[in-house]
C-alpha cells in the first residue's frame, strides 16, 4: 500500500501522528501542494478530490479521508486504541472528534480559505465546480475559532485529554487544529486559556507530534 502525503497540510499529519502513536511504518508518496502537484490529472486519477491524505491498498482501493484511513489502521493495529476502548470511550471520542471537525477545523478552513488568493474559485476543497471566495466568511471562521477555543478552554479545566481519561484521535485532532490555525494567522487559542495552553503543550512533548 501507499500513502499520500504533503508536508505541512493538516489532514496529513492527523495521519501521521496518529500512525506514529500506533509504531505502524507506511511507504509515503509526497505530493506537492504548494505547486499545485494535487490538481494534475495523474493524481486526480489517484484521488478525484483532489485532497490529501489518500491511502491506496494493494488491491486498488482508495481511502481518501484522514479518519477513514485512521478507522482502517485501528481495525488492524487495536493496540494502543486511539479511537476508545469501551464503549463509553469509543462514542465520546466520535462525539468530540465531530466537535472539532465541525467547530474548530471548518473555522480554520472558512477563515483560510476564504481570504487566501490563491484559493480563488475554490473556497470549498473536493471534487466541486468552481466556488467563489466569500469575504464575510474570513470573520465568520475567527468568530467560531475563538468561540470554540472558550469551550474546549472550559471543558479541559479538569481534565487532561479531550475525550475521556486516555490520549486517543480527539486529542490529534484538535491538536492539529490548534496548530493549523496558529499556522494560518488565527489568534494563538493558547493566549489566556490556562488549561487549553496546558494540554497543547503536553500533546506537543509526545515524540509523535513531529510526525
Amino acid at each position: 500500500m501507499k500513502l499520500y502525503d504533503a508536508a505541512w497540510a493538516p489532514s496529513p499529519r492527523r495521519v501521521r501522528i496518529f500512525l506514529a502513536e500506533k509504531g505502524i511504518a507506511v511507504e509515503r508518496v509526497t505530493v506537492d501542494l504548494k505547486t499545485g502537484e494535487h490538481l494534475r490529472p495523474d493524481f486526480v486519477r489517484t484521488n478525484p478530490q483532489r485532497q490529501l491524505p489518500v491511502l491506496v491498498l494493494d488491491d486498488g482501493t482508495a481511502i481518501d479521508d484522514s479518519l477513514g484511513i485512521c478507522r482502517y489502521f485501528e481495525a488492524l493495529h487495536p493496540d494502543p486504541p486511539l479511537f476508545g476502548a469501551t464503549a463509553k470511550e469509543i462514542g465520546l471520542v466520535e462525539s468530540w472528534l465531530r466537535r472539532v471537525e465541525h467547530d474548530w477545523f471548518q473555522a480554520v478552513a472558512l477563515h483560510f480559505r476564504n481570504r487566501v488568493p490563491a484559493f480563488a474559485d475554490r473556497a470549498v476543497s473536493g471534487e466541486w465546480p468552481p466556488i467563489p471566495q466569500i469575504p464575510a466568511l474570513v470573520e465568520r471562521g475567527q468568530c467560531m475559532w475563538n468561540a470554540f477555543a472558550d469551550v474546549l478552554d472550559r471543558h479541559l479545566a479538569d481534565r487532561r485529554h479531550v475525550a475521556g481519561d486516555a490520549f486517543t484521535m480527539a486529542d490529534i485532532a484538535a491538536f492539529v487544529a490548534a496548530d493549523f490555525g496558529i499556522a494560518t494567522r488565527l489568534p494563538d487559542p493558547r493566549e489566556g486559556r490556562e488549561a487549553l495552553a496546558r494540554w497543547h503543550a503536553a500533546i506537543a512533548a509526545r515524540p509523535s507530534a513531529s510526525a
